[in-house]
């Protein structure tokens, strides 16, 4: 399961955005905008998102640059089917039928 943590998803939009591959740099001025964070942390994130699979990367020069593996909905349906697989089948048909009523209100 690919539960992503508040930075991991915010590094993810901002690759989401984009059209074309992002380098370590350029996710981070973006992110540094808003708030303040060292250039490090954003390269260890996009490092772990990549090892995860939700981040591709390729070496170009000595910068690496990143891009989805998976777009926003493809990673946060996988998400959803494996938490309703982790309860077992009884649970998750309830549990589907309650975010069901839920999404109608």
């Amino acid at each position: 399961m690919a539960l992503l943590g508040e930075l991991e998803h915010q590094v993810m939009t901002v690759l989401w955005h984009r059209t074309s591959a992002a380098s370590v740099r350029e996710v981070h001025d973006e992110l540094s905008a808003h708030r303040e964070l060292a250039y490090t942390t954003v390269m260890t994130v996009l490092d772990r998102l990549a090892k995860k699979g939700i981040a591709l990367r390729e070496l170009d020069g000595r910068a690496w640059f990143y891009r989805p593996a998976m777009s926003c909905v493809d990673l946060h349906a996988d998400e959803i089917v494996a938490l309703l697989d982790s309860c077992g089948p009884d649970s998750r048909a309830e549990i589907w039928a309650r975010v069901s009523e839920k999404l109608q209100r």
